[in-house]
């Protein structure tokens, strides 16, 4: 069952210590839920481990303590992140959930008192500019995420000439990261909260309603990191496969080894970040996950 925290202090903006422990507690859920094709505490990556994520997770909490936040731009918590992370960890582990949670901690430190978190985000996006565009491509291009490929415009490898929004407006159609800078987070705000507060109320517990939150997701829109690394008809596959574990007409078991065979190349990573997403929006609007 969903609850919420004392009502002044949801609404008063997270504290440093809270911000920062919203952003770890965030990460450490969605790296701990058993989600099929994803690095869990059973499964680790040739390339990546479990334990990898568990320090990218804790060495994000000093990048997004409250003070920093309020000085940095979100293309520069962005920098941020993922040098915090190389210093950790030698595979990209969490490029992802750096850009998503840059514009949603900028958005909970400079909350009005009546403002929702959704009206804040989407001012955070509206005052992107070219400054931010150039900090997060450079951090983007260091960390080198599987399938980035190129492009014709807004390639991240050369200094941006547009705002980050703009950059990320032109990539939406190929990237859900992308797409949520675009629409003001209408994944997480319209689907992925809708999913998590169901999953809270009928699932026996939290890590259990993140394997659904996860699953409803992948249901929702197929999973662009597996379409740039395998293409549309493989992500639209595995989006399928999701639709019928959530059937019954599919194990959840035999849909997980199904995604990690190929040496993880269907691994719905994005989808992960997403679910990391919801859970630091749900966390940063007083929802507590027991």
């Amino acid at each position: 069952m969903v609850t919420r925290v004392d009502a002044t202090l949801a609404h008063a903006g997270p504290s440093g210590d809270l911000l920062q422990r919203q952003v770890q507690l965030a990460c450490l859920l969605e790296v701990s839920a058993a989600k099929p094709g994803n690095i869990t505490p059973a499964h680790d990556f040739a390339d990546a481990t479990y334990a990898d994520m568990i320090r990218s997770s804790l060495a994000l909490g000093a990048v997004f303590e409250r003070g920093r936040v309020l000085q940095r731009g979100v293309g520069e918590l962005v920098a941020d992140g993922v040098q915090a992370t190389a210093q950790v960890a030698h595979a990209n582990t969490n490029l992802g959930i750096v850009l998503l949670f840059a514009p949603l901690a900028r958005a909970a430190v400079t909350r009005g008192a009546d403002e929702s978190l959704r009206s804040a985000v989407e001012r955070i996006l509206a005052q992107l500019d070219v400054s931010d565009g150039i900090e997060a491509f450079a951090a983007i291009a260091s960390a080198q995420p599987g399938g980035l490929g190129e492009v014709p415009e807004h390639d991240v490898r050369a200094p941006a000439r547009v705002s980050l929004r703009e950059a990320m407006a032109a990539a939406a159609h190929r990237d859900s990261i992308a797409s949520e800078y675009a629409t003001g987070y209408a994944i997480v705000f319209d689907t992925g909260l809708p999913l998590l507060t169901d999953a809270l109320r009928t699932e026996r517990s939290t890590l259990d309603a993140i394997v659904s939150l996860h699953l409803g997701l992948l249901c929702a829109r197929p999973d662009t990191l597996i379409a740039r690394k395998a293409g549309d008809a493989a992500a639209r596959e595995v989006s399928e496969g999701a639709r019928e574990v959530i059937a019954g007409t599919r194990t959840l078991q035999d849909f997980d080894a199904a995604l990690r065979a190929q040496a993880n190349r269907l691994n719905p990573g994005t989808t992960a970040d997403l679910v990391a997403a919801t859970l630091l929006a749900a966390l940063l609007d007083g929802v507590r996950l027991p």
